[in-house]
């Protein structure tokens, strides 16, 4: 156990914290560590399981209470390792007995009872190289759940209400004793909420949630990249029993470019030149997303050879400034030469020499060397 994080740490939270700042905690850095957002990271699955485990024991009052009096030494350790109900620490004798008396091994009634956020909802976008470099206003459909606009989320008939469940006495659970052993189950009447509806909503069919069809708008940061990822908080599935909404996660795909390609910021172009612009240099058109700007090539350029404009690149995200634009330069032989041509560029070598072409020059200086 050396190697695991103090859960307070793992939360950033102090040990005095209330049950309302650990929440607010733990959706915090779920948020900011969630693994669509760090999908190069290969260690953000595995913070997101430390979090969720850190916040599976600090949110539960018993968990915590015997976190915070063993840490991660397990009383039952000399009784064969980790208890597997326990979340990864054992339990006190106390709750062995509470587990087999009070409540066997399901959820508490409060739990069952108590408000309950909503679902996340995930939408996949689909946008163009230049929309996510420049950046852009987007709007798509969604179908999500809703609150029954009828019964307000209640499953009831307007002008009645969901009355105490008969089958469990509005407790949430089905307690069944078998000589010293009580089991415990949810109440497969009422689902555990403790409340039945005898004269159903007509338009939810007592459930309390309808079908609907929204359009959502996101506004796209310039500078996003493929696979990054948009929360737009509370703009998922409404929660239960008065909880909080869930969110809506939006995971952005860019289409690739017919030209260029991205490394962080900067734009990569493959840009193909004449052998005549190389050898003499000149003046020649250069795409960018803003449009074509004049660049000077100079004399000798020899294949393969980059250069950065700067500044003609993506725009940095939550940053000042953009990235370049790295011209790499492909210097293109000539086919289908005319018999003019094949002359001329014969008389021309024949004027030249090694000294003209450095490459060939220093390649047969080591021959001759390799050979004397």
């Amino acid at each position: 156990m050396a190697d695991k994080r103090d859960y307070y740490e793992v939360l950033g939270v102090n040990k005095n914290a209330t049950d309302d700042e650990i929440k607010r905690a733990y959706r915090k850095k779920a948020k900011e560590c969630h693994p669509d957002l760090h999908p190069d990271d290969k260690g953000a699955v595995e913070r997101f399981k430390e979090l969720n485990e850190a916040n599976e024991v600090l949110s539960d009052p018993d968990k915590r209470a015997r976190y915070d009096r063993y840490g991660f030494e397990d009383p039952m350790a000399g009784m064969g390792g980790e208890n597997p109900f326990s979340g990864g620490f054992g339990f006190g004798m106390g709750d062995i007995f509470d587990q087999l008396f009070n409540g066997g091994m399901g959820s508490r009634t409060t739990r069952n009872q108590g408000p309950v956020q909503g679902n996340d909802l995930r939408y996949e976008l689909r946008i163009t190289f230049e929309e996510a470099a420049k950046g852009c206003e987007k709007s798509f459909e969604i179908f999500r759940n809703e609150l029954c606009e009828t019964c307000k989320g209640s499953g009831a008939k307007p002008g009645t209400s969901p009355v105490t469940c008969t089958s469990c006495k509005g407790t949430g659970q089905i307690r069944q004793s078998s000589g010293w052993m009580t089991t415990v189950r949810t109440c497969p009447v009422c689902g555990g909420s403790g409340k039945m509806v005898k004269e159903k909503c007509s338009s939810c069919g007592g459930t309390g949630r309808t079908r609907k069809k929204r359009t959502v708008t996101v506004k796209i940061p310039a500078g996003i990249d493929d696979g990054q990822t948009i929360i737009m908080n509370g703009q998922g599935e409404p929660g239960l029993r008065g909880g909080p909404n869930g969110d809506l996660y939006i995971v952005v795909g860019v289409k690739p470019h017919k030209l260029f390609k991205r490394d962080g910021f900067n734009l990569l172009l493959d840009f193909p030149i004449s052998f005549v612009t190389a050898a003499l240099g000149g003046d020649v058109e250069v795409p960018t997303l803003s449009g074509p700007i004049k660049y000077r090539i100079p004399e000798g350029t020899q294949p393969g050879t980059e250069f950065r404009i700067r500044e003609a690149g993506i725009q940095k995200l939550r940053g000042n400034g953009k990235g370049d634009l790295i011209l790499k330069t492909r210097v293109e032989i000539p086919r289908r030469l005319t018999n003019k041509q094949k002359d001329l560029l014969r008389q021309f070598d024949e004027t030249t020499s090694d000294r003209e072409y450095d490459n060939r020059k220093g390649f047969m200086d080591r021959v001759k060397e390799l050979f004397q």
